[in-house]
Formats: C-alpha cells, sequence, structure tokens
C-alpha cells in the first residue's frame, strides 16, 4: 500500500480522497527540516503547499519518494532539478486557483485606483479625508498584462468586461488565441510605454527574473500603476521605491516578495504601496480545489502511473496509461538488451514507433526506453531523469512515429549509435499484451526476455548449438528457452538463451572461446 505525507495545511477532504483511493496517509504539518528528512525516506509520495521546503538534501533522505504534489502553482519551495535526478515526479495544480489569483488581481486593480486601503485606515482614524483620496477610473484605461496564460487571461477578460483595453506580452500567445481573447498582443517595449496599469502574470523564471528594473519602469508610461500578484523577484523592490518617490509610478499594490514571509521590506510603510501577505490563492473555493486536484492526481498516479501536471516528466491520463502498460514493460526491456549489448560510447538513439504505439503518446516510453538504455552505464537511471542524464552527456535523442504498420500491427525500434557502430533492437507485443523481441541488428527473431539471458553473436555453421548446450550444461545451467536467428544459410547468426540461473564469468569466458563464438554477453531483465 504507498504512504503519503501531508506536511502542510491542507483541506481535510484531500486525506479522504487520499484514504478512500487505499493509500495510508499520515498529516504532521509543522515539520522541522531535520524532522522532515529523519521519516521522509518512509514515504512514497509527499502532498505540500508553500510552507514544505523540498531541497535536495531533503530528496536526498526520501529513499522511497516517487511524487512530490505541489497544491498551488508555484513550485519555488521544491528543488525540481534534484527532483528530476533522483527520478521524484513533481506535480501542481495550474487550474484550481486560477479563477481566485485573477480575482485578487482584479481586487487589487480596484484598491490601487480608488485608494480603498488608504481610505479606509484614515476613516477608521476619524480623519474624514474626503478630499484626499482623488482615484482614476479603470473605464477606457490601457491594462497591459504580462504573460497570458491560464491566469492572465482570466484578468484580461475580466477587464475587458470593466471597458479597459488590453495589451499583452506574451512569447507564447499566439496570434489566433490573442484575438479569440480580445487582446492585443504586443512587444514588451510597446506595453510598457502605453500602459495605465501593468498585472504581472508569468512565472519567475531566469528570463523573467527582476523583469521591471530601474531601466524598464523608466520606459513605462508616467503615472504607471504595478500590480503584481504571481512571483516575487519579477520586480525590483529597490527600484520600485524609487520610481514610486519620484511619481514615475503612482501606486503598487504587491501580494509577493522576493522574500517570503516578508517581516520586513522597503516598500512597507509606503503610502502609495498596497500589500497582502500572498493571498493570490486564499479563498475556501480555492484551497478545496487544489486540495482535492492533488489528492486525485497524486493518487493516480501512485495507483495507476497516471501523469497530470507534472513539471518534469511527460502527462500521461488515466486512461491512456492501462493501454501504455504493456509498451512500458516493452520500452523498458528494448532499451536495457540495447544498452547491455552495447560495447563503446553512445553518441545517439533513435526511437521508432510504428503502427499502433504511434498512434499513444510516446512521450513517457521514450523515456522508459532511455532509462534501460542508460542503467547498464549509470547509477540511479529512472523515466523521469534518463532524458536529463542523456541530454547532460550530449546523446542525441530521436523520436520518429509511423502510424502505417508494417509486418507487425505495432513495433517499437531503438537504434543506438555508438562511436564504433549502430546497433538495432525490435520488439512488439503478441496479443496485444506480451512482449517479444523480434529484431536484432539485421537478425530477425522471435524471442520472449526472462530474467537471466545468454545472448551469442556467431558465425552459422554446423555443431555450434551442440557445443553450447553441452557447455550449458557441464556448467549444470539448465536452458529454459532456446531462440535462434540468423540473416541467411552460414553467414551471421544469434542465438537467444533463457536459463535459469546466472551465468557467471568463468562460464561466459568458456562460451566465449568456442569455434564460431564473434561475442557472448550474459543479459538480466
Amino acid at each position: 500500500m504507498p504512504k503519503v505525507l501531508i506536511s502542510d495545511s491542507l483541506s481535510p477532504r484531500a486525506v479522504e480522497i487520499f484514504r478512500e483511493r487505499g493509500i495510508e496517509t499520515d498529516v504532521r504539518v509543522g515539520l522541522s527540516p531535520d524532522d522532515l528528512k529523519a521519516i521522509v525516506g518512509d514515504y512514497d509520495g509527499l502532498a505540500i503547499r508553500s510552507a514544505t521546503k523540498v531541497t535536495k538534501d531533503v530528496l536526498a533522505a526520501a529513499r522511497n519518494l516517487k511524487v512530490v504534489g505541489r497544491a498551488g502553482i508555484g513550485v519555488d519551495n521544491v528543488d525540481v532539478p534534484a527532483a528530476t535526478q533522483q527520478g521524484v515526479v513533481v506535480m501542481n495544480t495550474p487550474y484550481g486557483n486560477s479563477i481566485t489569483t485573477a480575482e485578487h488581481a482584479i481586487a487589487m486593480m480596484f484598491a490601487l485606483a480608488r485608494e480603498i486601503p488608504q481610505a479606509n485606515a484614515s476613516t477608521h482614524a476619524g480623519k474624514w479625508e474626503k478630499n484626499r483620496f482623488m482615484g482614476v477610473e479603470l473605464t477606457g484605461k490601457t491594462l497591459g498584462v504580462v504573460g497570458c496564460g491560464n491566469i492572465g487571461s482570466i484578468v484580461a477578460e475580466r477587464a475587458l468586461g470593466l471597458r479597459m483595453k488590453v495589451v499583452a506580452f506574451d512569447p507564447f500567445l499566439s496570434a489566433e488565441r490573442a484575438a479569440d481573447l480580445g487582446v492585443e498582443k504586443v512587444e514588451l517595449d510597446t506595453l510598457l510605454a502605453r500602459a495605465d496599469f501593468i498585472t504581472l502574470h508569468t512565472p519567475k523564471t531566469e528570463q523573467t527574473k527582476n523583469l521591471l528594473n530601474a531601466d524598464t519602469l523608466a520606459r513605462c508610461k508616467p503615472g504607471v500603476r504595478i500590480i503584481n500578484c504571481a512571483r516575487g523577484g519579477l520586480v525590483v523592490e529597490e527600484a520600485l521605491k524609487a520610481a514610486l518617490d519620484s511619481g514615475q509610478v503612482a501606486g503598487a499594490a504587491l501580494d509577493v516578495f522576493a522574500v517570503e514571509p516578508a517581516k520586513e521590506n522597503i516598500l512597507f510603510g509606503h503610502e502609495r504601496v498596497i500589500c497582502t501577505p500572498h493571498l493570490g490563492a486564499s479563498t475556501t473555493e480555492a484551497q478545496e480545489n487544489v486540495a482535492l486536484q492533488v489528492a486525485e492526481q497524486m493518487s493516480d498516479f501512485l495507483l495507476t502511473g497516471a501523469v497530470v501536471n507534472a513539471l518534469n516528466m511527460p502527462s500521461v491520463s488515466a486512461e491512456d496509461a492501462p493501454k501504455l502498460r504493456p509498451y512500458m514493460t516493452l520500452a523498458e526491456q528494448l532499451g536495457s538488451f540495447a544498452g547491455q549489448i552495447t560495447q563503446s560510447g553512445l553518441c545517439g538513439v533513435t526511437i521508432e514507433y510504428e503502427g499502433h504505439v504511434a498512434e499513444l503518446n510516446t512521450k513517457p516510453l521514450t523515456g522508459i526506453v532511455l532509462k534501460g538504455l542508460l542503467t547498464p552505464l549509470l547509477d540511479s537511471v529512472n523515466m523521469v531523469n534518463a532524458p536529463v542524464m542523456a541530454r547532460e552527456r550530449n546523446i542525441a535523442i530521436t523520436e520518429v512515429k509511423r502510424e502505417g504498420g508494417g509486418d507487425y500491427h505495432t513495433l517499437i525500434r531503438v537504434v543506438v549509435e555508438t562511436d564504433q557502430r549502430k546497433r538495432c533492437v525490435a520488439g512488439s507485443l503478441f496479443g496485444g499484451e506480451r512482449p517479444r523481441l523480434v529484431l536484432i541488428d539485421e537478425v530477425p527473431i522471435e524471442a520472449e526476455l526472462s530474467p537471466n539471458m545468454l545472448f551469442v553473436r556467431n558465425e552459422d555453421k554446423p555443431g555450434f548449438i551442440g557445443r553450447l548446450g553441452v557447455t550449458l550444461g557441464d556448467a549444470g545451467v539448465n536452458i529454459a528457452s532456446f531462440h535462434l536467428g540468423r540473416t541467411a544459410p552460414g553467414e551471421n547468426a544469434i542465438a537467444l538463451v533463457s536459463v535459469d540461473q546466472p551465468i557467471d564469468d568463468a562460464l561466459l569466458g568458456a562460451i566465449a572461446t568456442l569455434p564460431s563464438v564473434v561475442l557472448a554477453k550474459s543479459l538480466r531483465f
């Protein structure tokens, strides 16, 4: 039975979902880093919000961990590269709090336009400063949306409903999508020059870090108002304060900060700054939604292998998972076979999908082939980190799909290129579920792989099979099955022998010295 640890406050319904799905669940909120490291190794899944820091050290202690589920969007508190290296899937719930966060941005824009928090504080103080708070209308103003993805597009739609003009900067926004939303797609400089309000809805990356700095703020329309309900670090806070002091920026509404929890900040106390403590996702509905989503996603992954909203591996729907399962076995066997018979440095691998398998989601299968291929060469390889490890070693990866079938209704072919030669191994599913090896290099064969195998490449000459059988028998090794193939009579041949126990080095050496033997390898699956 899988075990999940919930280390941050989630809706009680999330616990119920885990347990209803048959997953043992512990709730331990407020653990110190050392306490988390001490117990995380006992769990298959870790469900978090933003408080728990899943660092490289925590992941190193998580010897059984398979998935980290973040109830929310941002994963700044998760070391995703370290998780990937360790083969831990990192999931988030990007849609559960989208409306809530978008509404918070709109609320912050209203508050900024009419100085509502400042007027509220003044009125509570008994000052009645009616003439002090002169706001601006939103109708007819231009809103610049930086990042027009899920949340940004909702903000844009709400702003259009307020009769605002919306310009958007997003490198991934297509012209068709912009037209559907009713927004004008522009470059960043154009947005800065035209926008009366700028709202940020982009993740923090190397490209977006410090997006609004002294230079970009100086290029903004004088009197601009800034809203950030996305990520801290998108705005250089010192530069924003200077722009506020000079009047270049008329006001700012911030829900996120460079350092959180933000107990002190250079912008705190500024009369034209509105601050909230990262409340973008803080509604009853949103917290319920993200908790339920993360529980369902993690349960599906742990129980069926379905992958949804993962940041470090391709998605696999619950519908696709059972269809892919027999192919996953075949893919790993093919990769492992190719890896074990490869004797020199890998330069590239081409994975070809033909027939029925080409109609499926093959990205997970490619990861599994690479896992099998690299396992004989590297430690701690899995389907999550295998593509990364391959790229780090300059191993070119090519994926080819051919929906038209050949001799088999479905086929996976793995072509490995080394610094000396190319090798090819191919397999199919018999009866839709039984993996079979059908080609090794140019030699057709039909073989089922078993835990202990002997692979021999030889010249096709009389007497070889008898000598091989006698050698195995004299060593007390029982043959379970014997598969043969050749290119043509008297030419290249192979033997793939399933045996009941591993073949030791001494026996392998004896086989290698038999007449006609070109190569002998002991294989494990």
